[in-house]
């Protein structure tokens, strides 16, 4: 089930929000959240809900015997299990047939190659609850939460349907009070619906429309693509991906304070970063979070030199880009990222510092940029040959797919707009206006409402005339 679907926006939400108000106490709501997860991941997954539960089941088990530990040996002993059987079942689903495949790649020169495994369905959002399902382990045996000896709350935290499917990743810890005791005031509520709001909009009106010449300019082939147009191209990927993203963020932590639960952010302006180690700190801040503190920092950082720590980003980044999917496409993205943040440990890093803030934002956007081919090409091939066409290395064609055919109107206002939204200026607007307002006649409060309410029905205009569109981080 998709938050941006008329069946989420139009049925399930409204009767669970009228539901969770009708009852009382933390304990029936939690029961109430349970079940409506359960029915939304079903939605989508049917017998793959079963994984869910049975990932849900064996952590609620970990927890417990990490917890009963009675020596430091056996404590090691049992998170070593429990982390590793989270992997496993990441590994079967997500790249089992990805291992196989390569396997026999390598084996059948050799002579030995027929090797074949049947597809395996992906279900959705398992890199999510895995990772999840790891950091509350991971937390009990450091001692930084307690384990949860009722098993409808570690359900709850692994299953709450607004972060579910694609984050944030919320560490046990951060919620554990509020699984326990909450109350969801109308205030909490009106600021969740607003801000799940703005979050719909930036998937629907922005992300959506520039999937469209996106998809389109990817499926050209290679030798009719102008310069141009794969600047284009990836460009509107940029936006795309930014505000399809961050948009799932802003509405699932606006549903999450709807319900009274306080979700940790996910995106801080990362387009505007001066460096790859700073763009890390504002994209996709809990996954960065995760690896740091349960990948990087336990493979020693950047304590033991700085060759070790350009292996330690090497290896992190490489599991970042298996992580979002089984394909050397993200593979080589990963390394691209850790390359760069690598570099920037050298005199590189100080040298680039003494340049102007332009000059950095520059030089870090053409990075993201280029890691972006790799990101959304549909093979490596592709890839270097996009990345080939975009530099002029390769001779740009006239082709039957100049620019004018792609970048209409409407494509032309969506990028203008994308364009400035990613600066941070709107809170600066938007703190001025509020001082304005709040000394005028009709008030703060109406200006907000209309504001929420003019951008909820272009999207239910936008999404009754529009096709089937996931969010891209449904894949991973």
């Amino acid at each position: 089930m998709l938050f941006s679907s008329t069946l989420f926006l139009f049925a399930f939400l409204p009767v669970i929000l009228t539901a969770s108000f009708l009852i009382r106490g933390t304990k029936k709501q939690n029961a109430l959240l349970l079940g409506a997860s359960l029915i939304f991941y079903a939605w989508g997954e049917q017998l793959y809900v079963s994984v869910l539960l049975a990932s849900i089941l064996a952590n609620y088990l970990f927890g417990l015997w990490i917890a009963n530990r009675q020596s430091r040996q056996n404590d090691r002993i049992a998170l070593s299990i429990a982390v590793s059987a989270n992997l496993v079942l990441l590994g079967i689903f997500k790249y089992a047939n990805f291992t196989i495949n390569n396997l026999d790649d390598l084996l059948e020169p050799l002579g030995f190659g027929g090797l074949s495994l049947a597809p395996i369905h992906l279900p959705i959002g398992i890199s999510f609850f895995t990772f999840q399902a790891i950091t509350y382990v991971v937390d009990i045996h450091r001692r930084e939460a307690e384990v949860q000896r009722a098993p409808s709350r570690v359900a709850l935290y692994i299953a709450l349907f607004p972060q579910l499917i694609a984050g944030p990743i919320v560490r046990y810890r951060q919620i554990a009070e509020q699984l326990g005791e909450r109350k969801a005031r109308l205030e909490d509520v009106a600021e969740g619906l607003r801000r799940f709001v703005i979050g719909l909009s930036k998937k629907v009106l922005i992300a959506n429309t520039l999937a469209v010449p996106v998809d389109q300019i990817f499926d050209i082939p290679i030798d009719q693509l102008e310069t141009s147009v794969a600047w284009l191209g990836l460009t509107c990927f940029a936006f795309q991906i930014y505000f399809d993203f961050s948009g799932y963020s802003d509405m699932a932590i606006g549903l999450g304070r709807c319900f009274g639960f306080t979700f940790p952010e996910n995106f801080n302006w990362p387009y505007t970063s001066r460096s790859l180690r700073e763009f890390w700190r504002r994209w996709h801040m809990t996954l960065s979070a995760f690896f740091r503190d349960y990948v990087y920092i336990p493979l020693g950082g950047n304590r033991l030199g700085s060759s070790r720590t350009a292996f330690n980003l090497f290896a992190v980044f490489l599991l970042c880009g298996l992580w979002h999917g089984a394909a050397w496409t993200f593979v080589i993205w990963g390394l691209v990222h850790g390359f760069f943040l690598a570099l920037e440990r050298t005199a590189f890093g100080k040298w680039l510092d003494r340049f102007p803030a332009p000059v950095q934002q520059a030089y870090t956007l053409l990075v993201v940029l280029g890691a972006w081919i790799f990101f959304r090409a549909d093979n490596v091939e592709q890839a270097l040959q996009y990345a080939g066409i975009l530099s002029g290395w390769t001779h740009s064609a006239v082709g039957p797919w100049p620019l004018v055919t792609i970048l209409d109107a409407k494509v032309l206002a969506v990028l203008g707009f994308a364009a400035v939204s990613i600066w941070p200026f709107s809170p600066r607007i938007a703190s001025r206006l509020t001082e304005r307002l709040e000394s005028s006649s009709m008030g703060l409060e109406a200006v907000r409402l209309i504001a929420v309410c003019s951008l909820g029905l272009l999207c239910a205009m936008s999404l009754a005339a529009g096709t089937h569109n996931p969010f891209i981080y449904f894949r991973f």
